[in-house]
């Protein structure tokens, strides 16, 4: 985050500027920051800028996008203000690098996915697409927002202790009720992901971007 950058971008974050036009926005797990999924973003959108903010929780001295009241038991209310911070940041943000907003896409892991589906379900304009590795329905949504068309892939570990299956399918049933391509596709590992889904990212947003 530069000095003159505006009081709406009061997220610590890294933008790396592309050449496609599109831009990915990158939502780390708990207890990463801004840094942890540029490689990993620049693999999968080569061409894409790169947004990447830093969550603004602290679990332990470990960053998170949401507060917690204990393992896989969520704060909505937290997380509902966050991700209204995180969208008005998120559109700031945009607009200040020149970007163009409706060409905006999201790619979270763990509590970062988790964050990048409660945007959906809560704000659900903000993105163009999004691609979700290891997360779980975050609230329910008092209403369906419209995400028509909105291509939306899901990994999830039939392992993961921290994903478990009936709350990812609970995520999957919901996004479809709203109307998004939701590719919900199934690896025998746990909460890390494998290389073949990192692969299968690359793939996927080739297509997509």
């Amino acid at each position: 985050m530069t000095g003159d950058s505006p009081p709406l971008l009061d997220f610590h974050h890294r933008f790396e500027p592309g050449t496609s036009g599109a831009t990915l926005l990158l939502l780390h797990g708990t207890g990463g920051n801004e840094d942890d999924l540029l490689l990993m973003g620049r693999r999968i959108a080569p061409r894409a800028n790169l947004l990447a903010p830093r969550g603004q929780v602290l679990e332990n001295g470990m960053p998170r996008f949401f507060r917690r009241h204990a393992e896989g038991v969520f704060d909505e209310a937290d997380l509902v203000r966050r991700a209204a911070d995180l969208d008005q940041f998120v559109r700031a943000a945009l607009v200040h690098y020149g970007a163009d907003p409706t060409r905006a896409h999201v790619f979270g892991y763990s509590n970062g996915a988790n964050m990048a589906a409660a945007l959906l379900l809560l704000h659900g304009s903000l993105f163009a697409g999004a691609a979700l590795l290891r997360a779980v329905l975050p609230l329910e949504p008092r209403k369906l927002p419209d995400l028509t068309s909105k291509p939306i892939l899901i990994q999830a570990g039939r392992r993961d202790p921290f994903a478990p299956t009936p709350r990812v399918q609970a995520l999957d049933d919901r996004l479809r009720r709203a109307g998004a391509a939701v590719d919900l596709r199934w690896s025998s590992g746990g909460h890390e992901p494998e290389p073949q889904e990192i692969d299968a990212l690359v793939t996927w947003f080739e297509r997509l971007l």
